[in-house]
């Protein structure tokens, strides 16, 4: 029995707030020479928007956004974000799953699994969305929390594994993140260009038997050695606190060249006869870092170069807006998931990096037709 990821919905908040964040980074940095390698970071970040719930403010007249909740000099407590994190993490998934346009199969939704780790409360976010979708008392329901920008492969590995054991199954995966409810008043440069990165978003997701969209072939998590501290997410006092570090991308590249790290994901595969790819946008770095550990082509990671720049990276949505790229394309008249090498099918590979350090992948597959 094979799982199929039958389509993808998504959506952002109305606020680009990519370039207010620059104007405002500029104003946490001491001196000429932080400032400088600031905006050499910023032109080459391949990012142009990101979006917010959080309206930009006046600089000029000392706001941070337009409603106050970031306030110079008092930035809000880890308690004041989650409360804020409820009614939005809320709002935001349900504009996904309004996307995804479920109508008449909302009913046969059998489990639901929501991925976030940019906020906590409970009742979770799994029980509000049931609720709020009228899913039912009995939807079986399932939280992957706190894991990072990779937390969509796990949870669409547990969609894909709970088809293959009931066949009946039609399972909605719902990944939400609010990154920028963690905004930190600082001037390390180092934390200031990791909030560059990160942005708001949502997606929701079909995982079923039915013979439509992408086949999900086998997942493979592998962790790399001596990379614990590169990526890391604690919670602070006044919001989670992120560290990414600089050695992120290389560290990944040379993963990818040990032959034990590159066999364990691509299975069999070497990259030529991979048709398509879908790598989470974490940054140009991190994109620029698969590429050239697998020595992939330039056209190789266009779909999540677009995604970068159109949205930042959004954590454990990112991917999925990748792969929702994907399926459209092929929706289109005359569209096409991506060249082929082997007639009728089209062989893919996603891949995302969370903390620990770890790379989430799965194979899949579409077919002709």
């Amino acid at each position: 029995m094979t799982a199929w990821l039958n389509r993808i919905g998504t959506a952002v908040p109305d606020h680009d707030v990519h370039v207010p964040f620059l104007a405002f980074a500029r104003t946490l940095l001491d001196g000429d020479k932080q400032r400088s390698v600031f905006e050499r970071m910023a032109e080459r970040s391949g990012i142009a928007h990101r979006f917010s719930y959080l309206r930009p403010g006046d600089l000029a007249a000392g706001e941070v956004d337009a409603d106050g909740f970031y306030r110079r000099g008092a930035f809000p407590s880890t308690a004041e974000r989650m409360r804020l994190y409820e009614p939005l993490a809320r709002r935001l998934s349900l504009a996904a799953t309004h996307d995804l346009d479920l109508g008449g199969a909302r009913g046969r939704i059998t489990h639901l699994v929501v991925a976030s780790c940019t906020g906590f409360t409970a009742p979770g976010l799994d029980l509000q969305l049931a609720s709020a979708l009228e899913l039912g008392p009995h939807v079986a329901r399932t939280l992957v929390g706190f894991m990072g920008c990779s937390g969509a492969i796990p949870a669409l590995r547990l969609a894909a594994d709970t088809v293959r054991a009931d066949p009946e199954a039609r399972v909605l995966v719902v990944n939400c993140e609010l990154s920028t409810l963690h905004l930190q008043e600082t001037s390390d440069l180092e934390t200031v260009l990791s909030f560059m990165l990160f942005a708001d978003g949502a997606s929701a997701a079909l995982v079923s038997a039915d013979r439509v969209g992408l086949a999900l072939d086998d997942f493979t998590s592998v962790v790399i050695p001596d990379s614990a501290g590169l990526i890391t997410w604690h919670i602070g006092d006044q919001g989670f606190d992120m560290h990414l570090s600089g050695q992120v991308p290389g560290r990944i590249a040379s993963s990818l060249r040990e032959p034990d790290c590159a066999a364990a994901i691509l299975r069999g595969l070497q990259p030529r006869e991979v048709d398509l790819w879908a790598v989470h946008a974490g940054g140009r770095t991190v994109l620029d870092a698969v590429e050239i550990g697998l020595e992939l082509g330039p056209a190789s990671l266009q779909r999540s170069r677009s995604v970068l720049q159109r949205f930042g990276n959004m954590s454990s949505a990112t991917v999925m807006f990748v792969l929702a790229d994907m399926l459209r394309e092929a929706d289109m008249p005359g569209g096409a998931a991506g060249p082929s090498r082997r007639g009728a099918v089209a062989h893919g590979i996603a891949m995302a990096f969370g903390p620990g350090m770890v790379a989430e992948t799965f194979r899949f597959h579409r077919e002709a037709g």
